[in-house]
Parts: structure tokens; sequence; C-alpha cells
């Protein structure tokens, strides 16, 4: 890599820290928002990331479930839960879940994403009985679930102390927290968007006590809203001294905010530009985090292909079902998929080596998908089979 692109970027100073491994400060953090070199923060962001992961890219064979979209928290960067002129209101009962579930079971999936609104009517035990449907419909499947709010709600309905209602949550079958919740660690945009949540250091809190119970967790930053530069930068670095702390945390995923269908519709979109830079200064800030992710869902697959030279090293799963955010007008498609040969196909084609992974990053054999009764009842539309159902 050439030095005049840093040199004439007036990158030299970072560019001499990443290069030593020496901890980027905030005001780095700032000089890499506001240089508008895009390709040399790329560069340097690719540097860390090949010193890190090397060639690899990886990706997870998984499947999302939100089993609720009934909220009580109002957020006004939300398109997701059920609302007047929105979404209609629904909660999957177990039997939805594990229906849900076996739709997919000719794929090798390793990971069940879980994340949902707060809907005050559940009961405590329908939370375990939700892992516990998992486990039995997918043995051996690892379950990411419950965001940090959601464990607030689901403790509220135990009436136990957190360290309990981990354990119990673990018993059922709970193998990691995902990220979320929290969004951007700011009091300023949480009293204007998400005001009923809780706020930036319950949620450390509670992060600490997963971490003390022994769950591995996923981090997040959502960006493009309201929040300003200093204040995404300001995220970063706690994050990381969080991570410092518990060391607990497996990747981290810089997200873009979509409007359309929230409170927020007036805002701008998301570009490539920003979804390239936000990963770009994650890989550089964050030097205690082993993995950046790229969630194509948001950032498009076209954009993830790149994002991989700027330093993204996952390309996240196949995402069967997501249902958080789509694309303009597509609220109504859930077919946000992305093959296994699709996943693979954009990493190589970007020059990259794809490895499939489970959760921990452990590689995983790349098996094809396996003859199901279930999918093929769908696909002819023909009556699935009572066996397999039962």
């Amino acid at each position: 890599m050439s030095m005049r692109l840093f040199e004439t970027a007036g990158l030299t100073g970072i560019y001499d820290k990443a290069m030593s491994g020496t901890r980027l400060s905030a005001e780095d953090g700032l000089a890499l928002y506001e240089n508008p070199n895009l390709n040399a923060v790329g560069a340097l962001a690719n540097i860390v990331r090949e010193r890190m992961n090397g060639n690899l890219t990886y990706y997870v064979r998984n499947q999302h479930i939100n089993y609720t979209n009934v909220c009580n928290k109002g957020c006004k960067f939300c398109a997701f839960y059920a609302q007047k002129g929105g979404p209609d209101p629904y909660t999957m009962s177990i039997d939805d879940v594990k229906n849900r579930l076996r739709m997919h079971l000719d794929v090798p999936i390793k990971e069940v994403h879980m994340v949902a609104g707060i809907n005050p009517k559940l009961p405590y035990q329908y939370y375990l009985d939700l892992l516990r449907a998992v486990k039995e419909t997918r043995p051996g499947v690892h379950i990411k679930a419950f965001t940090c709010v959601e464990i607030v709600e689901i403790q509220r309905q135990a009436n136990k102390p957190l360290a309990e209602v981990f354990a119990d949550l673990r018993e059922a079958g709970l193998d990691s927290l995902p990220g979320g919740g929290i969004e951007i660690l700011s009091d300023r945009v949480h009293m204007e968007l998400f005001d009923r949540k809780i706020d930036g250091a319950e949620w450390m809190e509670i992060s600490k006590a997963a971490a003390e119970a022994g769950l591995l967790q996923y981090a997040t930053m959502l960006y493009g809203h309201i929040e300003t530069i200093p204040e995404r930068v300001e995220h970063l670095v706690k994050m990381r001294a969080l991570q410092d702390e518990t060391k607990h945390f497996v990747t981290f995923t810089p997200l873009s905010f979509h409007p359309e269908g929230t409170q927020l519709s007036h805002l701008p979109h998301p570009t490539g530009d920003g979804d390239l830079r936000n990963i770009a200064i994650s890989r550089l800030m964050l030097d205690n985090f082993q993995h950046i992710k790229t969630f194509w869902i948001m950032n498009t697959p076209q954009v993830s292909q790149l994002a991989q030279w700027y330093g993204a090293d996952d390309l996240d799963g196949t995402i069967h079902e997501y249902e958080i955010t789509y694309k303009d007008g597509e609220q109504g498609n859930k077919s946000q998929v992305l093959t296994r040969p699709q996943l693979v196909e954009l990493i190589r084609e970007a020059g990259r080596t794809p490895i499939e992974r489970d959760s921990f990053y452990n590689e995983v054999e790349a098996t094809d998908e396996l003859h199901d009764p279930v999918r093929q009842a769908q696909k002819s539309h023909a009556p699935i089979p009572l066996a397999v159902m039962n």
C-alpha cells in the first residue's frame, strides 16, 4: 500500500498508530469521520482487518424469528411494532414458532436469532417455553435471543434477581445475547427517540450481568438518524471500554437506519459511502473486537461485497424471514434470504475466502441443503405431512 495515499489524505499519524497497533483516540475517530477520502479510511481499516482475520470472510446459516410485534415502547425509529396505520399486531404461539422453524428444516441452520417487541402480556413461562421449543425442533442449534431491553421485561415478569433469570434462560436453551436495544449510547438521543426504554447506563449494567452469567453477546450501533458524529465516536469508545472490562462481545455490527415507515421518515436514506465509512471506522476504533460484520439486509449485498475491503470480515448469513427492516415498498415480502451458494459467490467475487462458521466463529462443514417434506410441500402448495408436523 503506497504511503502517498495516506499522506495525501492527511492520515499519516493514524496510519502510524494502525501499523503499530496503538489504540486510536476519540479525536482520531472524529478525524476519520471528517476525512473526505473514504478510500484512504477504508485502506487503513483493511490493514487492520487483514492483520486480524487475513483474507477470510465468514458467514453463518441462520434463521430469524421475531415472535411478537406488540410493543409498549413507541420508539420513533421503529417501523416494526404494531401501530395505527402500520403493521397488524401479532404474537406467535409456541406452536407457531415450531412451525416457523420446520419451514427451513432442509437448511442446516446453525443459529436461531430471536428478538421482538416488548409485549407486557407475555408471562415469564412463555420465554422459557420459547427457548425449549427451539431446542426441541432444532436440536443442537445455537440460540441468540433477547436484547437487554427484552431481558428487563423478562426479569419483570419473573420477579427474580437477574442472575436467577439468566440461569433459568440458560437452562432453557439460551446461548448468547444479540446486540441492539440501546441503538446508540447517547442520553440525548435516548430521550428524543426511545425514552421508554432503558438508558445507556442500564443497558451496560445488564450487559455486564450477562457476562457474569457466562453469556457471550454481540454488539451494534444504529447510525444515520439524529445522532451526531461525536455521539457515534462516543458509542464506539464506550463499547470498547465495556469490552475491555467484560471481554464477552463476539462481533460488532454497524447498522444503518432506514427511515421508511417510521416517525423519522423525513430523514434521508442511508448511502453506500456512509455504510462503508461506519464499517471502516468501527474496525479501526474497536481494536478489542475480533470481528466486524456488514449486515447485508441493511447495507445491500453489493455494498457488503465492498465492505470486505473496508474492514468487514463477516457477511452475517442466510437470514430467513427477517422482519425488522425492509427495502422500500417491500414490507409484505418476507423472502429476504441469501442461499449459501449466493453468499459464497458474493465473498469470492470480492476476492475473499469464504468460511462457513458457527456463532462463535468455529469453521463448520459447508454441507448442502437437505430434502425436507415441509419445504417440498410449501413449494408445491401441497398439505404439510402430519407426520412431520407432530
